[in-house]
């Protein structure tokens, strides 16, 4: 995958649309880290309550241990000197403070691995992904599977009318659009919008 730093900190960034697989690739690392008998600690925001309080979960029921938390500050107080790994899922729901705990952990020596959505539902860039993205070493992104046309996708696309920024469901709100297909929805939402809007006025 790429060569590993060593007497040194650094920050993974694992990025993409919903269903691309980045809670899989966590756990994938974090397995890694296990069998390295490294110890690890793993945090998730409190608002991801879709599947276990507990645990970070992929969509298809593979978990792994972690502590919920409310605000990037927890982190550190959750972390003692033994902790050589430190993990953050659905990092894109933290404030932006939540940059500064993983520099403040990398820069102590310790591997910090991100992972969460770049874009959010609007296709813009999703909290504090992008300055999370830039200082970062190593950044993976993972593309999900559109499910219009089979294209790679990297957009999320919403299906509910909902237009809050942070809405937390998995099938029952989201799917996963290539580019065209994600445009093409937007276009026939403001479309259909236009005709009710057209109906109700008489």
């Amino acid at each position: 995958m790429y060569l590993q730093p060593t007497y040194t900190g650094w920050i993974e960034v694992i990025c993409g649309p919903m269903f691309s697989g980045k809670t899989e690739e966590l756990i994938r690392r974090l397995r890694r880290v296990t069998i390295a008998k490294q110890k690890v600690k793993v945090f998730k925001p409190a608002c991801d309550d879709r599947y276990a309080e507990g645990e970070i979960v992929t969509h298809v029921g593979v978990s792994f241990a972690s502590q919920n938390i409310l605000r990037p500050a927890e982190i550190l107080a959750g972390v003692d000197d033994t902790v050589e790994v430190v993990a953050v899922d659905e990092v894109q729901f933290f404030e932006d403070s939540i940059v500064d705990v993983v520099e403040h952990l990398a820069n102590e020596g310790r591997r910090v691995i991100c992972a969460g959505l770049d874009l959010d539902y609007k296709g813009e860039p999703f909290g504090p992904m992008p300055l999370l993205m830039a200082k970062a070493e190593y950044v993976t992104k993972t593309l999900a599977i559109c499910t219009a046309c089979g294209n790679p996708a990297n957009r999320s696309y919403r299906l509910t009318d909902e237009e809050a920024q942070v809405i937390v469901g998995a099938h029952d709100h989201y799917e996963p659009r290539c580019r065209r297909c994600y445009t093409a929805g937007l276009a026939e939402r403001a479309k259909q919008r236009d005709l009710h809007l057209k109906a109700a006025q008489g």
